[in-house]
């Protein structure tokens, strides 16, 4: 059966998304590869082993576009609200908890805060009803 390992995002200022995911999340690089043209920047914490890829084009500027096919990236925290609290302290502006409901059933609570580049994570409370661990 595959495993998941890691995910890639590109970035265009490595310093301020390794700033943001370090403060955000506790990611800190596992490694780090320069080739001539761009570097790629693995992040990862403790709590597992999947690893978000950072790609840092050289010489590149402008904005990424995200688009309309990207999704969101999501986390799972013991605590929403200190968690919530700790990213609005921090200045990162994370968006208002919401409960995510089917009917009368609520099945999750989260709320998104989005990077330096544009891309939305999701923070979810671990252990809520429904599939969100």
């Amino acid at each position: 059966m595959a495993r998941l390992i890691h995910s890639m995002i590109r970035v265009v200022d490595e310093a301020r998304s390794l700033a943001f995911y370090r403060t955000a999340f506790g990611l800190e690089v596992a490694d780090r590869f320069a080739f001539d043209d761009f570097t790629l920047i693995y992040l990862k914490n403790d709590e597992q082993s999947f690893e978000l890829e950072l790609t840092v084009n050289h010489g590149r500027s402008e904005a990424y576009d995200p688009g309309n096919g990207y999704g969101h990236l999501a986390v799972s925290v013991a605590d929403l609200a200190a968690e919530h609290a700790r990213l609005e302290a921090a200045g990162l502006a994370p968006k208002p908890i919401k409960d995510l409901a089917l009917g009368e059933r609520v099945i999750g609570r989260f709320f998104f805060v989005t990077d330096p580049d544009g891309y939305q994570i999701e923070v979810l409370q671990r252990g809520a009803p429904g599939r969100f661990h």
